[in-house]
């Protein structure tokens, strides 16, 4: 024996006139403002915890000195092998190792102008 179908919303409002389709959605019409926004009013406990959670969405990398910019640079296959082993061996990122040498090479410019 065959189930009989129900009919989903769907197929209800489908089979309604234009008159009634209209009738259905004219509370989704009218502009939701102040206080009439849909919806309940959070107790303290909803507060905080969506004081938590919006906390949790704002977390990530955090920022280094006044934050980092990618760049895009070329540099030979044998010297990034190299640079890559070394890494490994200081226990660093590949970033970190490469920011440390370039601030090495500013700090040793500065002072050889220095000298000169």
């Amino acid at each position: 024996m065959r189930k009989k179908r129900t009919t989903g919303y769907y197929e209800r409002f489908m089979a309604m006139s234009d008159a009634q389709r209209d009738a259905e959605v004219a509370e989704f019409d009218r502009e939701w403002t102040g206080d009439f926004l849909p919806g309940k009013v959070m107790g303290v406990k909803d507060v905080a915890l969506h004081q938590r959670a919006a906390a949790v969405a704002r977390r990530g990398r955090p920022r280094v000195g006044r934050g980092a910019k990618r760049v895009l640079i070329s540099i030979e296959q044998d010297l990034l092998t190299r640079t890559d082993a070394l890494a490994r061996r200081k226990k660093l990122s590949r970033s970190q190792l490469i920011a440390q040498s370039l601030l090495a090479a500013l700090k040793s410019a500065k002072t050889r102008r220095k000298a000169s």
